[in-house]
C-alpha cells in the first residue's frame, strides 16, 4: 500500500494518479482509492463515479489494470449502522440497549469514527487478491496523521475499559447478552488491529509526501517526517511538485536588459532549487525527488498517462534521485530500524542498564514529552503522541534517563529491585 499525503493545492491527487497509471503500465493490477472527503479523484481522472443515495460507492474500472474508488466514510457509517440494527433485531433477546433509538447522523459527531471506518475499508482492499498495489490519495497531512493514530487510540481505550482477559471470561459465564457483546467487541479489535499492523508494516506500507517548492515546505515536511517516524509509518520520499524546468540562458546584447518575464523565471527557478537543496539537507536519509512543472494542470487519463512516464516501475520520479550522503546506501537512504531496539548497555541483574533506541527526527526538541502508563511508554513530539508497549524486560524497570542523539531517541532503564527476579 502506498499513501500519498500532503496539504491541499500541491497536486497530491495528480501525482497519486500518475503513479497508479505507471504501476498499471508495468503490468501490475492497481487500485487507486481516495480517502480525501473533498473527492477530487474523479475530477483529476475526468471520470464520473456512479453514486446511489444511501449506498456505499463501489469499485469502478477506468482502464485495464487500474480500478478506482472514492471511499465515502459517511456512507460507510450508515451502512455499518444498518448492519448493527439487523444484528440486534435478529438476536432474539433484549440486549438492554435500544440501538434503534440512535441515528447514524448522531454518530458522525464521535471523533474518529468515520476516519476509522475508512481506514478499515482500505485494509480490506489490501487483502483482496484482485490487486497487486493499492495507491491511496489521503486527506491533508494533519487529518491523515490523526487517522493513523485512531486504531491505537481505540485499542487503548478498549483495553482499559474492558481488557481482553475480562472479555474472554464474560463470553463463558456472562450469559447470552454479554457473550454476544464480547464477540462483537473482539471482531472490532481484530479489524482495528489489522489496520494498525498494516500501517506499521514497513514491508507492505509506505508513504510519499507531496509538497511545493516553497520555503514554508521545509519546516512542514520535517514535522511530517517526525510524526511519521513516531507513528511507525515508512516515509519513502518527498515529492517537490511543479518545479520549473531548466531553460537555456537568453542571449542578451551588451547593455541590454533581459525581459522582466525572463528575469522572473530564472529567479523563481533559483528559489525553487534553493528549497530542494534545503529539503535534502533537512530530510537526511529520505529521497527528495523533483517533479517538473507540467504546464496546465493534467486532467483526464491522456494527460495523466503522459505525466506517468516520468515515474519508474518503483514509483520514483525519473532523474530526481536523492543526493548521496555519508552513511547512506546506494539509493541514498539511511538504514532505519523498523521499531524500537532494546539492548543491554552494562551491568547484570539489578545493576543492569538497558537502552531503548527509536528513530525520531524531532523538529522542535522542546515539544518532546515522555510518560509511562503501566507497561506502556507515552512518547509525544511535534504535536503527535504515540503509546508504545514496552519490551517485556523493560516492564520490570524504571526510567533512568532520556536524551536525543541526533535522529535517535535514547531512553535508559534500570531494574526495579522490588519486582526484578532474584
Amino acid at each position: 500500500m502506498e499513501l500519498f499525503i500532503g496539504k491541499g493545492g500541491v497536486g497530491k491527487t495528480t501525482l497519486a494518479c500518475a503513479t497508479a497509471l505507471a504501476y498499471a503500465r508495468s503490468g501490475q493490477r492497481v487500485l487507486l482509492a481516495s480517502l480525501d472527503q473533498a473527492h477530487s479523484l474523479g475530477d483529476a481522472l475526468g471520470f464520473r463515479f456512479r453514486r446511489e443515495a444511501g449506498a456505499v460507492p463501489a469499485v469502478a474500472s477506468v482502464q485495464t489494470g487500474l480500478d478506482v474508488i472514492e471511499v465515502d466514510s459517511l456512507a460507510l457509517l450508515e451502512d455499518r449502522f444498518r448492519q448493527v440494527l439487523m444484528m440486534a433485531a435478529g438476536a432474539g433477546e433484549d440486549l438492554g440497549i435500544d440501538v434503534s433509538a440512535l441515528d447514524p447522523a448522531e454518530l458522525t459527531g464521535l471523533p474518529g469514527v468515520q476516519e476509522l471506518l475508512a481506514l478499515l475499508e482500505i485494509t480490506q482492499f489490501t487483502k483482496d487478491a484482485r490487486w497487486d498495489v493499492v495507491v491511496v490519495d489521503c486527506p491533508p497531512s494533519a487529518d491523515m496523521l490523526r487517522i493513523i493514530t485512531a486504531p491505537d487510540t481505540l485499542l487503548g481505550y478498549l483495553e482499559r475499559v474492558w481488557p481482553a482477559h475480562t472479555r474472554a471470561l464474560g463470553g463463558f459465564d456472562g450469559g447470552l447478552k454479554r457473550a454476544m457483546l464480547a464477540i462483537a467487541v473482539e471482531q472490532i479489535v481484530d479489524a482495528v488491529t489489522a489496520a494498525r499492523d498494516l500501517i506499521a508494516d514497513r514491508t507492505r506500507t509506505s508513504a510519499r509526501l507531496v509538497t511545493a517548492a516553497e520555503q514554508v515546505a521545509v519546516a512542514e515536511s520535517a514535522r511530517v517526517r517526525s510524526a511519521a517516524a513516531l507513528l511507525g509509518l515508512r516515509l519513502d520520499a518527498v515529492l517537490v511538485n511543479k518545479v520549473l524546468p531548466e531553460m537555456p540562458s537568453p542571449e542578451v546584447s551588451p547593455g541590454e536588459v533581459p525581459h522582466p518575464a525572463i528575469q522572473w523565471y530564472f529567479n523563481r527557478r533559483g528559489e525553487q532549487l534553493d528549497v530542494v537543496t534545503a529539503l535534502r539537507k533537512r530530510m537526511r536519509g529520505v529521497s527528495v525527488q523533483v517533479v517538473g512543472h507540467a504546464g496546465a494542470e493534467p486532467v483526464g487519463l491522456s494527460s495523466l498517462s503522459a505525466l506517468s512516464y516520468a515515474v519508474d516501475a518503483s514509483g520514483n520520479w525519473v532523474g530526481s534521485g536523492p543526493v548521496l550522503m555519508l552513511g547512506t546506501d546506494a539509493d541514498g537512504v539511511l538504514p532505519v530500524a523498523a521499531g524500537p531496539v532494546v539492548r543491554l548497555e552494562s551491568g547484570a541483574g539489578v545493576h543492569s542498564v538497558f537502552a531503548m533506541r527509536m528513530h525520531l527526527p524531532v523538529v522542535d526538541p522542546s515539544t518532546l514529552q515522555l510518560g509511562r502508563v503501566e507497561d506502556d511508554l507515552i512518547v509525544g513530539a511535534d504535536g503527535v503522541r504515540r503509546r508504545l508497549r514496552l519490551a517485556p524486560v523493560l516492564r520490570r524497570c524504571t526510567v533512568d534517563a532520556a536524551e536525543l542523539d541526533g535522529d535517535q531517541l535514547v531512553i535508559r532503564f534500570r531494574p526495579d529491585p522490588q519486582v526484578w527476579p532474584q
